[in-house]
């Protein structure tokens, strides 16, 4: 995806010379490297972040499964924008050997979720509904940004949407900040939300609030129904 506020445009471009963060790695080493520092981790594991870790599911699946063969504790942080819920199968493995997934929800509404990354929810969601049907512990993650989805409608109709789900294990909603600008400037950029103000945590607060009562109405509806 191609969020407006993404603070990691470095890593847009697999191929790119500019992606100077990144480092080819074996998931032997990496494996290798975790064993390395395993004694000074006191409930520690492998989280795989990006960029968007399932744009390479095949090497993700991999390594989450010598890390479970090894005993390792996995995590997925991920956008679910490349899950198809009409071939799931390479997936299913993946699931396999993930035992807690962190899921982006960048906005709840299709149309703005589409001017705000330049992709549809719609596999986000789905892919929502397929991990909490597969019993998988999911982390929800929302950035609340000022006249984006800093707003009640869509933070209550999140809420909702969350209460469908049964395998949800905590909510962390985080303020918009702008650390991303020197990256833009340093790949020659432009920052798209040059004059959007960093949300105060204050403000953050609010909008779990809200959340929070969208997933309590949602749940008495499904009591109702």
């Amino acid at each position: 995806m191609r969020c407006l506020y993404c603070h990691n445009p470095d890593t847009w471009e697999f191929h790119s010379d500019s992606n100077s963060v990144g480092q080819m790695m074996s998931a032997e080493e990496i494996i290798r490297m975790y064993e390395g520092v395993k004694e000074f981790l006191k409930d520690g594991g492998i989280t795989c972040t990006g960029g968007e870790p399932m744009a390479q599911l095949p090497f993700l699946t991999e390594l989450f499964e010598k890390a479970k063969a090894q005993g390792i504790h996995t995590c997925l942080d991920t956008s679910g924008v490349t899950f198809n819920p009409e071939n799931t199968a390479a997936v299913d493995r993946l699931m396999d050997v993930t035992d807690v997934i962190m899921l982006d929800i960048k906005h709840i509404d299709d149309e703005e979720h589409k001017k705000l990354t330049g992709h549809s929810n719609k596999n986000i969601l789905a892919f929502a509904r397929y991990a909490s049907a597969k019993k998988k512990e999911l982390w929800i993650r929302h950035v609340v940004v000022p006249g984006i989805t800093q707003n009640e409608e869509y933070l209550h109709r999140l809420g909702v949407f969350i209460s469908e789900l049964r395998s949800v294990k905590a909510l962390d909603v985080l303020p918009y900040h702008d650390m991303g600008k020197a990256k833009y400037k340093n790949l020659g950029i432009d920052y798209p939300l040059t004059d959007t103000e960093p949300l105060p945590k204050e403000e953050a607060v609010k909008a779990r609030d809200i959340i929070m009562q969208g997933i309590r109405d949602g749940v008495s509806s499904i009591g109702k129904s």
